[in-house]
């Protein structure tokens, strides 16, 4: 049995157990991926791109954003411009606001269960209208 240790939490793991996620969380380099990321999704790992941003911002103890930004050499199926990007708002476990560019399906963003297209235009105007929809969401969910 083997002991990881990751954020200053303990759990074991034998090897005989499949990885849940749970493990994913705890012991993943990117574990908002099994929270956004279908199965059926590549994540390209060897594609030339430069880490814009990469944060995590709390709002309470049960809601927090993640925020990916890269540039890319080329921009991804579906996208005009050469950003690959990932936001994502995350209340109780569950997320509740989406915004990426999936190979693809280019740049969207989920609500809930919906889908709509997004324009997008900038870094800048992207990170603006997500903040504004945690907003929006916070005041029609009555969560800050």
């Amino acid at each position: 049995m083997k002991r990881y240790i990751w954020s200053g939490l303990q759990a074991e793991k034998t090897r005989k157990s499949a990885p849940t996620l749970e493990f994913a969380f705890l012991f993943c380099r990117r574990p908002l991926e099994y929270l956004t990321t279908l199965g059926c999704v590549v994540i390209f790992s060897n594609m030339k791109a430069v880490q814009l941003v990469q944060t995590r911002i709390v709002y309470s103890a049960t809601a927090f954003a993640e925020l990916v930004l890269w540039r890319v050499p080329k921009p991804s199926g579906g996208s005009i411009h050469a950003f690959k990007y990932r936001l994502a708002y995350v209340v109780d476990g569950v997320c509740v606001l989406r915004y990426d560019n999936e190979l693809g399906k280019g740049d969207h963003r989920h609500e809930g269960a919906s889908e709509q297209p997004y324009p997008f235009t900038t870094p800048d105007q992207l990170l603006a209208d997500f903040q504004m929809d945690i907003a929006r969401w916070n005041d029609e969910n009555r969560h800050s």
